[in-house]
């Protein structure tokens, strides 16, 4: 993480850089979803269309944090596959973040609209 913050010119010592979120946000969730051929996600065929976050305080350097994802909706329309994800993320048993992400998957097996 102070790597990170150092590549933005921000100081480690300031905190954690809220555009760190976006990775500790969907580590957890791509290997639950790539690592599972049921979800039938697989990368080529991803777009990962916005992200977004609602924050209840940003965490701490050296803090661990703790990151749960679910699929929020899984629908197709008009031959695509529609996807949100959404996480919540805590740090001591506290909220931190909530993150909303959106995903576009191109091809599927599945049924009609």
């Amino acid at each position: 993480m102070a790597a990170f913050a150092r590549s933005l010119g921000a100081d480690p010592a300031d905190g954690v850089p809220p555009t760190y979120a976006a990775v500790y946000a969907w580590e957890a969730t791509a290997h639950q979803i790539f690592g599972d051929p049921e979800a039938g996600i697989e990368l080529p065929n991803l777009i990962h269309t916005d992200q977004e976050f609602e924050w209840a305080r940003h965490p701490r350097v050296g803090e661990t944090v703790v990151t749960r994802s679910r699929i929020a909706s899984d629908v197709y329309r008009r031959g695509m596959r529609l996807v949100v994800v959404e996480t919540e993320v805590t740090a001591g048993g506290k909220p931190l973040c909530r993150s909303t992400a959106r995903l576009l998957v191109r091809g599927g097996e599945r049924g009609e609209e």
